[in-house]
């Protein structure tokens, strides 16, 4: 994440200790994948006591972009910044490899520089990126715009396809591919790097 936001798109990044308690200054917040406390009793459950977290759904509420990606997706929806939970993968295996998305959804801070209905390839590593939701979250969020991406060819079981949502507001985005990982040719493709663009347009069009 830190070599997209520096190396590719060339705008500033600094990583912050789980044990912070003030995010001012930046102009978003970007919770990378890994394994947060070891993925532990259940992704994303521990990591979402972090002192830092705190402070991140305050910004979230009010309004500041915040851009899960795969374990942020998980710590996200553990919060309670993004509704439903992910479960293992249908297969109950790990899965890494490419993977075709749908762009729902180009209203948002985060796809704005993609045309609705654009296919991409972003990679995929998780083994609990199986999104679920209930019948009437699931309305919400087609009522609402909130699914930003599907996949082409569904790897892991998610309902409805979905890669990525938002909330209702469009300021929160969690995702399970990978844009990080897609933002130079010499990685696989630049795809990823859309996103990147994206929140800086709409950081500079709120400055």
């Amino acid at each position: 994440m830190y070599y997209a936001i520096v190396d590719a798109l060339h705008e500033e990044a600094t990583i912050v200790p789980h044990t912070a308690t003030d995010l001012s200054g930046f102009d978003a917040v970007l919770v990378p994948g890994g394994f947060s406390y070891g993925d532990y009793l259940r992704t994303g459950a521990i990591a979402k006591f972090a002192p830092v977290m705190t402070e991140v759904k305050r910004l979230a509420t009010e309004g500041f972009p915040v851009l899960g990606i795969c374990n942020g997706f998980q710590i996200l929806t553990e919060a309670g910044l993004l509704p439903g939970t992910l479960q293992h993968n249908r297969n109950m295996q790990f899965i890494c490899e490419p993977e075709p998305l749908i762009v729902e959804n180009n209203q948002t801070a985060f796809t704005n520089q993609f045309d609705a209905g654009t296919q991409i390839t972003l990679p995929i590593a998780h083994g609990e990126g199986n999104y679920y939701c209930d019948d009437d979250t699931l309305a919400q969020l087609k009522a609402n715009h909130q699914i930003a991406f599907t996949y082409g060819a569904n790897p892991n079981g998610s309902v409805a396809d979905i890669a990525g949502i938002t909330n209702e507001a469009g300021n929160v985005l969690g995702m399970m591919p990978h844009p990080e990982r897609a933002v130079e040719a010499i990685l696989g493709g630049r795809d990823g790097l859309g996103v990147f663009e994206s929140l800086r347009q709409a950081n500079a069009r709120t400055v």
